[in-house]
């Protein structure tokens, strides 16, 4: 007899279908405004060594799915492994962020270190091999990247924070070389990716954090064209396995972005607005993180509003960016209340 087939909601959506009930996770659903992350993190003495502990970043990646049952998981990690695992110097400060050795100049990029990228990342892996034996058949893996923008703001400029001066200005003087730089990113994140799927992921997002800083002109180039090459090497390996694009601040660029790149679902920041969106894709977002972190009316309001502007399409319920450190944990559980009671038309 064959087995039942389970659905796991969040892919379905993925794949295009009008769900009866909008399937939901959040951006940084696994973190500090969880006493359970707080206490774990102490206990592994730094960030990064949460990040390349496989149990415990699995069990990180579980609490917020005991607390709330949403409909996916996603890995914990950091965007920055990447350049880590590419032998660039990486250290999590408190109360200030990442810190990297910025990149002197743009061909920097060709010598790290490719031949021990896979290895190094080898417990991120492993994470998703025990995560995928933990999770409930009706829930969905997601994985994840930086986009190629992101990570080489962070790599040329050595820390979060600001408009990526540096950066900015390193692109500016050099196109065609910083054009290089950023298909090289692109194509180890691809590499980074694929092999995240091979483990187990179901999906994957790519977090492009700092695309509203890239000026109209170069859209294309900085965003579009490394984007697409990244989801045409996935798709190349996965072809069923649906891409999450989530270019914050994109403001115009957003439906350009949504028709060139490949992606199967588009994640919007708040500030974007769900009905002018194109309707052939799935669209994920986009509550404001602040009125969840004052949570009551104000926060059932907007969630509801959300809700209905994205009746009669394919919706993931999610943030417009990570939870903020101060929300209390009482205020997700009522968020996934009103999500879960909400029924869809379709």
């Amino acid at each position: 007899m064959t087995p039942a087939v389970i659905e796991k909601p969040m892919l379905e959506a993925l794949k295009g279908r009008v769900t009866s009930r909008a399937p939901m996770w959040l951006m940084r659903q696994a973190g500090r405004y969880l006493p359970e992350y707080r206490a774990l993190r102490a206990e592994a003495g730094s960030f990064l060594n949460l990040c390349y502990n496989p149990s415990m970043a699995a069990e990180i990646t579980l609490q917020p799915l005991r607390r709330y049952d949403f409909d996916a998981a996603i890995l914990f990690s950091d965007i920055l492994v990447i350049p880590h695992a590419l032998g660039q110097g990486l250290d999590f400060v408190e109360g200030e962020g990442p810190q990297l050795p910025p990149l002197e100049k743009l061909s920097d990029i060709e010598n790290l270190d490719m031949a021990g990228f896979e290895q190094k990342l080898a417990p991120v892996y492993e994470t998703i091999r025990i995560l995928k034996r933990e999770l409930a058949a009706d829930k969905t893996l997601i994985g994840f990247a930086g986009a190629p923008w992101t990570i080489a703001c962070y790599m040329l400029h050595g820390r979060g924070g600001g408009t990526f001066d540096r950066a900015r200005a390193m692109a500016a003087a050099d196109p065609k070389g910083f054009q290089i730089f950023l298909m090289h990113i692109a194509d180890v994140t691809a590499r980074y990716l694929v092999s995240q799927i091979k483990n187990g992921a179901d999906t994957v997002q790519l977090f492009d954090s700092w695309a509203g800083l890239v000026p109209d002109s170069d859209f294309e180039s900085h965003i579009i064209t490394p984007t697409k090459h990244i989801i045409d090497k996935v798709h190349a390996a996965a072809p069923d396995v649906p891409v999450i694009g989530f270019p914050r601040q994109a403001g115009a660029h957003y439906a350009a972005y949504a028709e060139k790149t490949g992606i199967a679902a588009l994640g919007l920041d708040p500030q974007a607005d769900i009905k002018s969106m194109p309707k052939n894709i799935c669209l994920q977002g986009n509550l404001d993180p602040e009125k969840l972190l004052a949570g009551g009316d104000t926060m059932r309001r907007a969630a509801l509003d959300i809700l209905e502007a994205a009746e009669g399409r394919p919706f993931v319920f999610n943030l417009g960016h990570g939870v903020i450190k101060e929300t209390p944990p009482e205020h997700v559980a009522e968020l996934a209340a009103i999500v879960r009671g909400y029924a869809r038309r379709v």
